[in-house]
This record gives C-alpha cells, sequence and structure tokens, in this order.
C-alpha cells in the first residue's frame, strides 16, 4: 500500500522517473550497486523534528550527514531531533527505511541540500527495494524544496 502511495504521488507530480527494483541490501554501497549509481546518489530522506507535530524531510547524498548546527542556523531554530521508528511512521506513513517526501501521509517541507542539484539521484519508493531514479533538478523543483548547505 506505501508503494502504490508514493508511486501515486510520484505520477501527480509529472516528474520524469524510473523505478528500480532490487533485493535487500545492506549497505550504501550495495543499494547504489543495485540502483546503478554512485553512492553519493542515493537520496535519503530524513524527518527531522523541530517542534511539537512539526517535521521537515531532509534530502541528504548517501555519502553525507546532516549538519546540525547548518541545517538549525536554516531552519532558524535552537534545537531539532529524529523521531524515533513508530513517530516517524506515524508522521509520514512510512517506515523507516522506506521514507520519501513522495505520498507522505502530511506533506511536510522539504529541505534539499545543495549537493543534489545537477546530476540523477535515486530516491525511496515507499517499499524496501524500491527507488525513483530522478534529475536532482527536476525532484528538487517537484517537491518545492528549499536548497541548502546542510550536510558534512
Amino acid at each position: 500500500m506505501a508503494e502504490e502511495r508514493a508511486l501515486a504521488a510520484l505520477d501527480a507530480s509529472g516528474l520524469a522517473y524510473r523505478i528500480v527494483r532490487h533485493p535487500p541490501v545492506n549497505s550504501l554501497e550495495e543499494a547504489a550497486a543495485a540502483r546503478g549509481v554512485d553512492p553519493a546518489a542515493v537520496i535519503k530522506s530524513i524527518v527531522v523534528r523541530r517542534a511539537d507535530d512539526d517535521y521537515v524531510f531532509v534530502l541528504v547524498p548517501g555519502d553525507r550527514t546532516i549538519a546540525w548546527p547548518k541545517l538549525r542556523a536554516l531552519l532558524g531554530v535552537s534545537r531539532l531531533s529524529m523521531p524515533d521508528a513508530a513517530m516517524a511512521r506515524d508522521v509520514t506513513g512510512y517506515e523507516r527505511g522506506t521514507i520519501t517526501p513522495f505520498g507522505s501521509t502530511r506533506a511536510w517541507p522539504v529541505i534539499a541540500d545543495e549537493r543534489i542539484q545537477g546530476r540523477t539521484v535515486s530516491i525511496g519508493g515507499g517499499a524496501f527495494g524500491v527507488s525513483a531514479t530522478v534529475d536532482g533538478d527536476e525532484l528538487i523543483k517537484a517537491l518545492d524544496a528549499t536548497v541548502a548547505d546542510v550536510t558534512e
């Protein structure tokens, strides 16, 4: 059901994409190889809590991590946290490891790390082993994402 919701949202976005399905993977390198992209092109969709019932999606290249001071400065808050797996599922409708802004149960704002621009990327498709290969610039546009340097 979650996969169908994500794919329907991808279709509705008008974004050109190619679905890639692969067996379970155990590392970023395996995921990249299965998807036919380099590790930096595997986009992690991370849910971040900025206040009660207030979350954002942060799109992070696979070979990078969130730079918390940069993200706090961008959002103008002094504290951010990551919800546990159950809360992440409650606020997105997706299990951790399958989270995508497409088809989320709530349309939280999206922050995209600037390194997503100008390249082909692979973002989760709402289920384990399902991803969508897309143009990074078009992904940012489709999600109306705020672009910033938010990783290290």
